[in-house]
């Protein structure tokens, strides 16, 4: 089971998609695999050797270091335009 930890508040619906799909999910766990990030400041947090992957709930990538993470083999995504509805209401 993949842990991904939360490292600011993220929907309920979103995350109960993750759990659906087996992943553990919160802001409590050791060692992830994952890390889910609005506007956390990562840089400079030390990255566990597990850790695989850092997602972004929200568009750019300012507040991870992408250098860091590519020399470690941490993928790094976000999420442009997924709150445009939001945004134009």
């Amino acid at each position: 089971m993949y842990k991904v930890k939360t490292m600011n508040a993220i929907a309920q619906q979103g995350l109960d998609v993750l759990n659906e799909a087996g992943l553990a999910v919160g802001p409590e766990l050791d060692a992830p695999e994952g890390l889910l990030i609005r506007s956390a400041a990562l840089h400079n947090m030390e990255f566990n050797p597990e850790l695989l992957c850092i997602g972004r709930a929200g568009i750019g990538v300012d507040n991870i270091p992408i250098d860091r993470c590519s020399e470690a083999g941490i993928a790094v995504f976000s999420t442009p335009g997924a709150n445009a509805n939001a945004v134009k209401e």
